[in-house]
């Protein structure tokens, strides 16, 4: 199932126990319904990370349930956690809200498997690059609106660095490497950073060649998400030319893991992709 729009992972979460909770004690959600005097539609959507309980539904199904210390604790914390809004927020205005929401699951994730066909990552492009690639795929943006993705860009790539980083593994088509997006100068500096990049024990990074011939990939660039908690299944989010997409059935992730080890087998290995960003560097 794919949704435009999606909850924070503490949601999601949420959702996840209180399925959980009902299926334990041997409940439907029309028997809980009729104990409750919820909708059964609202009790969808609550099971479905659709909408934020409030704290006494929340209450009500965990007696309902017959949840106990410490887990009931947990819970309500929980929901108090899941109203909390990150450093993105500001931007909710100047960003497209699918964009958030994503940023906000980027944080929150365990493990990041992406593949880029045409850009160089955003968690891994330079200031200059950023702005030279939004001012050339958004032609009608405003500076103020590139000023804005630029900055973005840059508060996600902080979140590499931070204790408990998520571990980043990226790959890359070589023509991401090729284009030469903000001139010789701008590329080169890129480059760099790749290489810099590369040494940190928590980014791995992995160019497919041209001579890899044609690969999964080609169909378009995307970004598995993993998380920690036992309740947390995996996401994968997929830029189409109509906006950003999620992608949260099990069958959709599995493909998309299959694809991602398919083109972990097509590029170089770290050594060899380190020879080509040398090579292209000296070039430039």
């Amino acid at each position: 199932m794919a949704m435009r729009s999606s909850p924070s992972v503490r949601m999601r979460r949420l959702a996840a126990h209180l399925r959980e909770l009902r299926e334990s004690a041997g409940l439907t959600q029309e028997e809980v319904a009729d104990r409750t005097g919820k909708d059964r539609s609202t009790l969808y959507r609550l099971e479905n990370a659709q909408q934020r309980p409030q704290r006494s539904t929340l209450i009500q199904l965990l007696d309902l349930y017959g949840t106990v210390e410490p887990r009931r604790s947990e819970l309500l914390t929980l929901l108090r956690e899941s109203k909390q809004r990150g450093w993105v927020q500001k931007y909710r205005f100047e960003l497209p809200e699918v964009y958030t929401d994503y940023i906000g699951f980027e944080e929150d994730a365990r493990s990041l498997s992406s593949y880029e066909s045409l850009f160089v990552p955003g968690l891994l492009q330079t200031d200059e690059y950023a702005r030279a690639m939004l001012r050339g795929v958004l032609p009608d943006a405003t500076e103020e609106d590139v000023e804005v993705r630029a900055a973005t860009r840059l508060q996600r790539q902080a979140a590499l660095a931070k204790e408990g980083a998520p571990k980043l593994w990226t790959i890359m088509d070589e023509a991401a490497l090729h284009r030469i997006v903000g001139g010789r100068d701008v590329m080169r500096e890129q480059i760099e950073q790749l290489q810099e990049m590369r040494t940190r024990p928590n980014v791995t990074i992995q160019v497919i060649p041209f001579e890899a011939g044609s690969h999964p990939g080609m169909d378009g660039s995307f970004v598995i998400l993993d998380f920690p908690g036992e309740f947390d299944q995996g996401i994968v989010y997929v830029e189409t030319a109509a906006g950003g997409l999620f992608l949260e059935e099990e069958a959709e992730v599995r493909r998309y893991l299959s694809m991602f080890e398919h083109l972990r087998a097509a590029a170089l290995g770290l050594g060899a992709t380190g020879a080509m960003l040398d090579a292209i560097r000296t070039e430039l």
